[in-house]
């Protein structure tokens, strides 16, 4: 009777105690497999580890991401991965890599040197809009490798060779947009490049700060489609260059001196 009477938590102390389980050979091989079956699989295998330590990199800098981490999250071991990637920092130079290596790739798809130059050039500007906003992680590993100088990208040739072909592109364009009487604005296209990817990384790079201060979402659709619209349309229109009647009257009121009409 008085065990009965016993609260339900005096009763469980009670119960007596299993003992652990012993862990079977079956058990242990199933618990390596992953392993193995990562050491059979070497493209797969580093492919997670760059999806992984892309989000490490790119959410707590070379700094502060833990090799320790990713090989957690890819069920590898520490060992795996510098076997690949030599050392933390060639994990960080891989990851930097890869990014160029998609944008130019996903890039290159777009086939505009079919397109006439204006239309180009507008497809340009809104594949680079698109692009930012749809891999944030890229803003964030650009701007950790301002922090370290460029260091590590000045290092890659593979970075270097990748990012030749957009401005090999860019000249092309603008060759013909001239030679067809379109383009009129003297500008090279290193300067064009930094033209079409400067605000579309800041709108990115600095959406929460530029909204906080601000009190406008750069990521709201009605934002986001006037933005997109925008870019593209100075753009075209800066490479169009200021018609030549027009020319005198804006230079006067740039120099302060209003233009008589006659």
């Amino acid at each position: 009777m008085l065990e009965s009477r016993l609260p339900t938590r005096m009763m469980a102390l009670r119960k007596p105690v299993s003992a652990p389980k012993k862990t079977s050979g079956a058990a242990r091989a199933a618990a390596s497999r992953p392993e193995l079956e990562r050491k059979h699989d070497p493209v797969r295998t580093q492919h997670d580890i760059l999806e992984v330590a892309t989000e490490e990199f790119a959410r707590d800098g070379l700094a502060g991401a833990r090799v320790d981490t990713i090989a957690a999250r890819t069920r590898t071991s520490k060992r795996m991965i510098y076997y690949y990637f030599s050392s933390k920092e060639g994990l960080y130079l891989a990851v930097l890599e890869r990014a160029y290596a998609q944008m130019r790739a996903a890039e290159r798809e777009l086939d505009l040197v079919r397109l006439p130059p204006r239309e180009a050039i507008r497809r340009l500007v809104q594949y680079q809009f698109d692009y930012e906003e749809a891999h944030p992680e890229l803003a964030r590993l650009v701007s950790i490798e301002n922090i370290h100088d460029g260091v590590h990208v000045a290092k890659s040739e593979t970075i270097q060779k990748l990012n030749v072909s957009v401005i090999e592109m860019l000249a092309a364009i603008l060759k013909r947009g001239r030679r067809e009487g379109i383009f009129h604005t003297a500008i090279d296209a290193i300067d064009l490049h930094l033209l079409i990817i400067a605000p579309c990384f800041y709108r990115i790079s600095n959406h929460h700060t530029f909204g906080t201060l601000f009190g406008r979402d750069l990521l709201a659709p009605a934002v986001r489609a006037r933005h997109r619209r925008m870019f593209a349309d100075s753009i075209v229109g800066y490479l169009e260059g200021t018609p030549k009647a027009a020319a005198p009257r804006a230079r006067a009121a740039q120099n302060g001196r209003p233009r008589k009409a006659r």
